[in-house]
């Protein structure tokens, strides 16, 4: 029976050395040449069990097979030469270098020599992209090329270094409908040709179209492996999170008033000399969430940079409430009421090591109502601290637990409560549930909504096509840096349409964008 199966993960148990426990007696098992589903929210033990399958963790108990062979994977080095293969959420390419370079970066010269003779390893690249129908551009700069190639460069390099087992951590976070699509038929081919592919992704609907069989973790332990034909979107979510989840977004009409966030005609030129933002205006008014949508690298990040002081355009306005935020700090600017949920929590969002209670009142530890000069209102601290935790369901021991030791999903949480709390007028959501459960998800959407028709401005930019249409009142795409289409309403929007406005194969004309401005 055993050599049916690619993967056999039978009774890992893996606790760390400070009693947290991650998986608790989980069997995983995965069949050969299968779209494999594994699912659950943040902190369920997902990442830790593909870590201990990669070789970057070790198990506390049980015992791993490949291919029926019990193996001891010490080391992601081992794991590789046991035909296994992963690719990370965040890419492991270095900018700086050719696809052809990353391609080859740190394997073990051969005697063809692919390592050190450029010209062979734009061969071998070459010969991969098109033995596995995955098109990417030897000879380009990994910079320069847009996310979709760097998700297939990432599964050409599993596959040159001998993968036969793919783990693909959230493969579509980043893609358009188009290029998940194309991704997809991908996975099929590889699946096809007899490969083994472990899906790990939050969206429902992708599991759903993509993967034959699912396993379900939560809270450490496994809900079982489930046949995806013989389970709904609303069981998965019960099984993951253990009640019912809201799947689609509820929100009344937004009632609009005045303006808030007013840029006009910004530009802005990158150290390389690449144009990232060219000619963008738009209003964001109270009472409604305009949503940014586009295949990164086109320029949202530059324009939240713009928006919250990380960088200066080089032409072009930023007002909040008629008042100028150019040149100021990230401290004057949220003393203007605005907040910022970032696109990266661990690197912007929280100090890691320090606590919950300390990310929580970072933003207003001087006010006098946690200060009384010399000395911090510690009560006053506890008390606040305490209610956001209770307010925004943060699963933690106490408010004095390491933020960086939470899950993703509750690490988002606490940055939400901050941001959220802070009396805003102004949001500006980078991301906000990327990467992040089920749960956690809804929790933080509904949360959007609430305050924006409490008659605060939301600016929502999000790679994720679905919760940017459900979420958006109105919806700008950008595309080259450009805003490329404008849409009032976003209840008439498709995937489709919008995949061709994200990937420049149409733009609206001048006219239509410019209604954007409300002027």
């Amino acid at each position: 029976m055993s050599e049916e199966y690619a993967i056999q993960m039978k009774g890992i148990t893996k606790v760390y050395p400070n009693g947290t426990m991650a998986n608790q007696d989980v069997d995983f098992e995965v069949k050969k040449g299968e779209i494999h589903a594994l699912m659950g929210e943040n902190g369920a033990g997902k990442s830790t069990l593909m870590k201990m399958l990669f070789g970057m963790e070790q198990p506390t108990s049980g015992e791993i097979l490949v291919n029926g062979e019990k193996v001891n994977l010490t080391s992601p080095t081992v794991a590789i030469s046991k035909g296994i293969g992963m690719v990370h959420q965040h890419f492991m390419l270095v900018p700086s270098l050719t696809v052809a370079e990353n391609m080859v970066l740190g394997m073990v010269p051969t005697k063809g020599g692919f390592v050190s003779d450029y010209k062979k390893a734009v061969q071998l690249t070459r010969e991969y992209s098109e033995k596995f129908n995955l098109y990417v551009e030897a000879d380009a700069r990994v910079a320069d090329i847009p996310v979709g190639m760097k998700q297939k460069v990432e599964i050409l390099k599993a596959l040159v270094r001998g993968a036969r087992i793919l783990i693909l951590d959230e493969p579509t976070a980043v893609l358009t409908s188009q290029e998940t699509a194309e991704l997809f038929t991908q996975l099929v081919n590889l699946k096809n040709q007899g490969y083994t592919i472990i899906f790990i992704s939050h969206k429902l609907n992708e599991i759903m179209e993509i993967t034959d069989r699912m396993t379900i973790l939560r809270g450490g332990r496994s809900m079982g492996i489930h046949e995806t034909s013989s389970v709904t979107p609303q069981e998965i979510s019960r099984l993951m999170v253990g009640r019912d989840v809201v799947l689609k977004v509820e929100k009344e009409e937004a009632q609009p008033t005045d303006e808030v966030l007013r840029v006009r005609d910004l530009e802005y030129v990158n150290d390389w000399g690449k144009k990232m933002l060219d000619k963008v205006s738009f209003s964001v008014r109270k009472g409604e969430i305009l949503g940014i949508a586009g295949v990164e690298g086109n320029g949202q990040k530059e324009l939240v940079d713009m928006l919250f002081g990380f960088a200066r355009p080089n032409h072009g306005t930023v007002e909040v409430n008629g008042q100028s935020v150019l040149g100021l700090n990230q401290r004057q600017i949220r003393e203007m009421h605005v907040s910022m949920v970032p696109e990266d929590r661990m690197i912007f969002g929280i100090a890691g090591t320090a606590t919950i209670e300390e990310n929580l009142i970072s933003d207003r530890c001087t006010f006098p109502r946690l200060n009384n000069g010399p000395l911090f209102n510690m009560k006053a601290i506890h008390e606040e601290s305490a209610r956001l935790v209770k307010d925004y369901t943060v699963k933690c021991k106490n408010p004095h637990q390491q933020v960086g030791s939470l899950s993703g999903g509750n690490i988002q949480k606490v940055v939400v409560a901050r941001e959220f709390s802070n009396d805003p007028q102004l949001i500006i959501a980078d991301q906000p549930t990327r990467g992040i459960d089920v749960g956690a998800t809804e929790f933080i959407r509904k949360k959007l909504v609430e305050l924006s028709r409490s008659g605060i401005a939301v600016l929502l930019i999000s790679a994720d096509l679905n919760e940017v249409m459900e979420l958006s009142d109105s919806l700008i795409i950008m595309c080259g840096g450009k805003i490329a289409a404008y849409f009032e309403d976003t209840r008439d929007l498709t995937d489709d349409l919008m995949g061709k406005y994200m990937l420049g194969l149409e733009r609206q004309e001048a006219d239509q964008i410019r209604r954007v401005c409300h002027e």
